[in-house]
């Protein structure tokens, strides 16, 4: 089964996670950037854990731990409380993430690669973790030999070159042109803009 890549904003979204250990902090450690509002639930915290920022609450899972939570990671090392808390989610249209346990994941995180506004999410569906990885890195080494300004540049200039070409064909070959400019490191401002959109029209 392949999964569709969803991109969701989920700054100050409401994530439970329930599991304390090692494996729990790899999760955290990925979502933290994005800026949710992570809660951990777990008698035992890994003490990384406790220097990062989220919320912590030291008990076994109870079933009100899920109320207003966005998503769910299910990271225990007991099997009985992950099989327990996919149920709960599926019953409550929580999106779960079981931990190594595939068909109790609601959703599956990908290998992330992530340098300034780039973000690419790669998968081989759950069936080779360090292939994905693996093609994480080669992503990662692409992005760095580009330039990191490309994105703002291009988002800078969208509504500008949009206003400034009607035909949709043009405005193709001006992004474009902006683009391998960018990724070249040459400098743009708006004499230069207006100068590629009269060469494209």
């Amino acid at each position: 089964m392949a999964y569709f890549p969803f991109y969701i904003d989920i700054e100050n979204k409401n994530i439970l996670v329930v599991g304390g250990g090692t494996v729990a902090l790899r999760k955290i450690e990925k979502l933290l950037p994005f800026n949710p509002k992570i809660t951990v639930v777990s008698p035992k915290i890994n003490k990384e854990i406790l220097k990062l920022d989220v919320k912590i609450i030291e008990h076994e899972f109870i079933d009100s731990d899920l109320e207003n939570a966005f998503c769910v990671i299910s990271a225990t090392d007991n099997e009985q409380i992950n099989a327990h808390i996919f149920e709960l989610c599926k019953a409550k249209n929580i999106l779960v993430n079981t931990v190594d346990d595939k068909e109790k994941c609601g959703f599956i995180f990908p290998a992330i690669a992530k340098k300034n506004s780039v973000t690419a999410g790669i998968t081989t569906s759950g069936k080779s973790p360090i292939f994905a990885k693996y093609l994480k890195e080669q992503f990662l080494n692409l992005l760095e030999s580009t330039n990191d300004e490309t994105a703002e540049i291009l988002w800078h200039y969208r509504d500008y070159i949009k206003k400034n070409t009607a035909d949709e064909e043009v405005r193709k070959r001006v992004f474009s042109k902006l683009m391998n400019m960018c990724i070249c490191g040459e400098k743009i401002n708006n004499d230069i803009v207006d100068k590629i959109i009269k060469e494209q029209s």
